[in-house]
């Protein structure tokens, strides 16, 4: 069965890779994407089993099993391990810069179907390979990428472009502390590279970042967030709201259920901001305020209809936020966006 469900991945990557390939119709997208899902309910697989990936993609399975077919005018695949041909390295090199042209215009399946033929013909080249994990990684096929960066490598072990597109790729596989040692290898190579300086220095943080102590899910810094001037300030106009002032006395006196003691500090409150930050300010923080103090009330003895009440107040209070200050909000938001990897500068052969 893991052999059926290993083609049945190439065939789903294959038909992936042809929908991000532009200039079809709508009709024909969605044709593609009504077989992708059909494949992916029959087969129990999906674009996200990377394990299931093969060293030789569909492409380059049909190139080297039709290498005389009629109405193909290359040369033939050289499948006999030999040293190419001259007509076989020309022709290579001319699918090669085919391929390069179509990931200039983005067009990443047609991309990886003409280096697939050259790789056919050549199958020494480091090149080859180097670039089609390139267009491995546009498409979202890192697992691609770095099965071609590992054949590029062990062809050519100095080839530092090589050594960067897998650091690349294995960070995008959140594989951070390999990727390290793969950008640091291409830097000995090629110095001056500052991309490769760039993405050196974000593996390294993404190996060393830990959970603040004062944070909440995915890593915010509360006590950095509650010193900002801006978010303290609207906290205060809002706590200063008629409305609002009525929703946290509504809290306080056991509108939603019987006064509770007083819970532990951070019980409350700070597990409910800490907890709704990272959803977004709006209906993240407000399940967030309402669940946090939702949980100190419940300690207290109130029950799920309580509980309920306290979250949608707390989605209120949040709404409130937003609209109070929703420039503040967004900037708070783009500052938990991680920054990616940057794949700048980073040009075919």
């Amino acid at each position: 069965m893991t052999d059926t469900k290993r083609l049945a991945f190439s065939i789903i990557q294959f038909l992936h890779d042809q929908l991000n390939s532009g200039g079809l119709s709508s009709d024909t997208q969605e044709s593609l994407e009504v077989a992708i899902q059909c494949l992916e309910t029959a087969f129990g697989v999906s674009t996200e089993d990377h394990n299931l990936a093969v060293t030789q993609t569909l492409p380059e399975i049909f190139a080297s099993a039709t290498p005389s077919h009629p109405d193909t005018p290359e040369a033939k695949v050289n499948s006999s391990g030999q040293s190419p041909s001259e007509e076989q390295v020309a022709e290579a090199e001319r699918l090669k810069t085919d391929g390069n042209d179509q990931m200039k215009v983005e067009n990443f399946g047609a991309a990886v179907e003409f280096y697939s033929k050259a790789i056919a013909l050549n199958p020494q080249n480091a090149v080859y390979y180097c670039n089609r994990a390139a267009a491995y990684s546009k498409l979202g096929n890192y697992a691609g990428a770095v099965q071609d960066c590992e054949q590029a490598i062990a062809i050519d072990p100095n080839y530092s472009k090589a050594h960067g597109r897998m650091g690349l790729a294995l960070a995008s596989l959140n594989k951070h502390t390999e990727a390290v040692s793969y950008y640091k290898r291409a830097l000995e190579l090629d110095p001056d590279n500052d991309t490769y300086k760039s993405n050196l220095k974000i593996a390294e943080q993404k190996m060393r970042e830990t959970p603040s102590p004062t944070g909440g899910m995915g890593g915010v810094d509360l006590a950095g967030l509650l010193s900002n001037p801006g978010f303290m300030n609207m906290a205060s106009n809002l706590m200063n709201n008629p409305q609002v002032q009525q929703l946290v006395s509504g809290m306080m006196s056991g509108a939603y259920g019987g006064a509770p003691p007083p819970p532990a500090a951070g019980a409350g409150a700070g597990a409910g901001v800490g907890g709704g930050v990272p959803g977004g300010f709006g209906g993240g923080l407000g399940g967030g305020l309402g669940g946090g103090l939702g949980g100190g009330v419940t300690a207290g003895g109130a029950g799920p209809n309580d509980l309920s009440g306290l979250i949608q107040a707390g989605q209120q209070f949040a709404q409130q936020m937003q609209q109070q200050n929703p420039e503040l909000i967004e900037m708070l938001r783009s500052q938990m966006r991680s920054r990616p990897p940057s794949a700048s500068n980073d040009e075919q052969h």
